[in-house]
């Protein structure tokens, strides 16, 4: 049976990028650009919390990355390297070897190596990835920077990964055709790296929606102490919610986690701007409503009038 420092040295040890010492030491050593700071973050993923125990290692491997990547996005930070640690029920080489190329694929992608982590074996899977970035201090985009009167943007599509989920768990009927056009939002998400380095310096606030745009929004306004007013028909539903009962689709947009898209504001005047930062990074936006002085969250359907019964965003503790 391979020991854990051979699982180590097959599956998670990489050159280290010039400057960097990488794994195989007691620290991992990484320099920042003259003039950033360092942005970091940590998220743990939960077998049975956060992903389903028959789910693609592949897929896994990619999302335990991703996750974090994205809140690197949020603050226009570029990555620099990553930690991973993993708690396993077993040593499984074939499934740390679909993981593996799942986590490096991206990893390669978005320039954020492996710099070290631990192992450990656990009753439950259990995935904890650490990511750092560099941002310039007046750049970074924070939650506390909205102002009354910047536009509310929204990156990519929303609902598709939540109606997946829902699908997976059976909370919603059973439609393979519509399961087809959503499970690789849930499995597979995209961080939007090159539009958050985009906006860097140009939109105000930002937050990545990984627990429901009310919800993330909302830790915007608190934080800024602001309001806002959304207008539903310029979200950006995804395509595979079409057909979908309406109180599902507004649950899955307004309140479905897992997007990992930015949610970010910006002043009128720079409207065009945002538009070329978006199109610079290949990323589709979608203005969807305005930042408010009185505090409150509002969305107005197509008519002008304020939606009733809102949903609530994910809750670890709920």
């Amino acid at each position: 049976m391979a020991s854990e420092f051979d699982l180590i040295a097959r599956h998670f040890t990489r050159p280290a990028a010039p400057g960097q010492l990488g794994v195989g030491d007691d620290c991992a050593l990484f320099g920042v650009p003259p003039g950033h700071e360092v942005a970091t973050s940590t998220d743990l993923l939960v077998e049975g919390r956060h992903f389903f125990p028959d789910v693609d290692p592949q897929a896994l491997g990619h999302k335990t990355l991703a996750v974090n990547l994205s809140d690197l996005a949020a603050m226009g930070a570029q990555p620099l390297g990553c930690l991973l640690g993993l708690a396993l029920p077993r040593a499984d080489e074939s499934w740390l070897a679909a993981f593996a190329r799942g986590f490096h694929a991206l990893a390669g992608q978005a320039r954020c190596p492996l710099i070290g982590g631990d192992t450990t074996r656990s009753s439950l899977l259990v995935l904890s990835v650490t990511v750092f970035g560099a941002v310039r201090p007046a750049q970074a985009l924070r939650r506390d920077a909205a102002r009354a009167g910047d536009e509310i943007w929204v990156s990519g599509e929303l609902g598709a990964a939540d109606v997946a989920y829902r699908l997976l768990d059976g909370q919603l009927p059973a439609d393979a055709q519509r399961l087809a056009a959503v499970r690789r939002a849930l499995e597979w998400p995209a961080p939007r790296l090159a539009l958050g380095r985009a906006l860097a310096g140009l939109a105000h606030a930002a937050i990545d929606i990984s627990d429901g745009l009310l919800q993330d929004l909302g830790h915007i306004l608190d934080l800024s102490q602001v309001g806002a007013e959304l207008r539903y028909g310029a979200l950006p539903v995804a395509s595979g919610l079409a057909g979908l009962d309406p109180a599902a689709c507004r649950r899955a947009v307004l309140g479905g986690g897992d997007a990992y898209e930015l949610c970010f504001t910006a002043a009128p005047a720079d409207h065009a701007q945002i538009l070329q930062a978006a199109a610079s990074s290949g990323t589709r936006v979608s203005c969807v409503g305005s930042i408010t002085e009185q505090p409150g969250l509002t969305v107005l359907d197509d008519t002008g009038r304020p939606l009733p019964d809102l949903p609530r965003g994910f809750d670890h503790f709920a």
